[in-house]
């Protein structure tokens, strides 16, 4: 068994190790290297299986660092009310020692984060308080398989090095907190700006989009309907009944057909599965030799999500649909609903077509609206060229707007 000192205020060689400490933690700017750099030295003076500091995190909750055994500790946030510890991060008391923590109910009472301690065998454990001008900020906390290896010389050490430790963990933490804030604004400017910019791209599209239906409306249908009116009006010829109906017939099949690509009521009336089917039919229908698939193997989960986001998921698609149809030389468009490793769910339509061209400078308007929408509702698009053109969208696992 390592011996440990027996005495309250450290001895010449503990000095030179707490000094060894101090040079370590200068040249250091993380708490996990830092805990590294100084793990052996720590050794020499507290034997130790395990060697952790545990640092409050916000109201209510604690973080963990760690060396000598990875656990769950240091995986996660933890519930000062759940932790091991709880009765010195709640201040109720300043250290603790534990002859065998495997049989301490301060430590594995019901509820308590306190498997580690049994995977390991951590029988043998001191925690001290570490603070910083008075202000409680953790805790420091040596553990070994042995039992009853600690005693009241052990702990004294251990506050020794709390107080050595505290106020450069301290420093390191603030640091780091400043560093993941800062991070956190940068995360969320990039995005508002992205999201403005995608807002604004798509008001452009919206308007293409209405300019592109005003067109269809005025070179085919209104051009239909002017023609017949002048059959009508013209009393020199005869009035062909039949042919007029027909003619009727087909202007409204026209009209109809903008307005669903405008309004997918199919989408709304029989979910999203149903409404890409029927699109892939009229597709089909419209070139010949085309053949289409669909597989949706996501139970129809995708109609669980937000409409608006629903929507957004069906354009793209469609779009996606449209450009293999008119600009690939497709003779098979097939599509799949599943759910990416990231639990995620995902469209992705795939054509045999000649593949598309990737280059900035040859970006179609299709493409970027697609981006645009894509971006909007933070998902990924993907668009890959393999024995054709492959369109993946991949919807992020928590994707807001979800219906419970």
């Amino acid at each position: 068994m390592a011996t440990l000192a027996q005495t309250s205020t450290p001895d010449a060689h503990q000095r030179d190790i707490f000094l060894r400490i101090s040079a370590h933690l200068a040249h250091e700017t993380g708490i996990q290297s830092a805990l590294n750099a100084v793990a052996r030295e720590v050794a020499e003076v507290l034997p130790h299986t395990h060697f952790d500091i545990c640092l409050l995190d916000g109201p209510g909750w604690c973080v963990s660092y760690e060396v000598g055994i990875t656990t769950r500790w240091s995986r996660r946030r933890t519930r000062t009310e759940v932790s091991p510890v709880r009765d010195i991060l709640t201040g109720k008391v300043s250290n603790m020692i534990c002859t065998n923590a495997m049989e301490d109910p301060r430590q594995t009472f019901e509820g308590a984060r306190s498997e580690p301690i049994f995977n390991h065998r951590l029988r043998s454990r001191v925690h001290v308080s570490m603070r910083v001008m008075g202000q409680l900020i953790g805790t420091l906390n040596i553990s070994h398989n042995e039992e009853g290896l600690f005693d009241d010389a052990s702990l004294q050490l251990t506050e020794h090095l709390g107080d050595l430790l505290a106020p450069y963990f301290h420093a390191l933490r603030l640091i780091e907190k400043a560093q993941r804030d800062a991070m956190e604004r940068a995360e969320v400017q990039s995005r508002e700006e992205g999201l403005r910019h995608g807002a604004s791209r798509l008001a452009q599209a919206f308007e293409q989009e209405r300019q592109r239906i005003g067109m269809d409306l005025h070179d085919q249908t209104l051009a239909d309907l002017t023609r017949l009116l002048r059959e009508v009006k013209d009393e020199s010829a005869p009035l062909d009944r039949y042919a007029i109906a027909s003619n009727l017939t087909r202007c409204i099949g026209d009209l109809r057909a903008t307005i669903e690509e405008a309004v997918p009521s199919q989408l709304e009336l029989f979910g999203f599965a149903h409404a890409i089917s029927e699109h892939l039919e009229k597709s089909a229908a419209r070139v010949e030799g085309l053949t289409v698939s669909l597989r949706d193997e996501a139970d129809e989960a995708i109609d669980e999500i937000d409409p608006m986001v629903r929507t957004a998921v069906f354009r793209i698609t469609q779009e996606a649909i449209n450009n293999a149809m008119h600009h690939a030389n497709a003779t098979h468009i097939d599509v799949t609903i599943d759910r990416a490793r990231s639990g995620g769910l995902r469209v992705r339509v795939r054509d045999n077509g000649r593949g598309i061209s990737l280059a900035p400078t040859d970006r179609k308007s299709g493409l970027l609206h697609m981006e645009t929408r894509a971006r909007l509702i933070l998902a990924r698009l993907d668009i890959e060229n393999l024995g054709g053109t492959c369109v993946t969208l991949t919807l992020p696992h928590d994707v807001k707007g979800a219906r419970p």
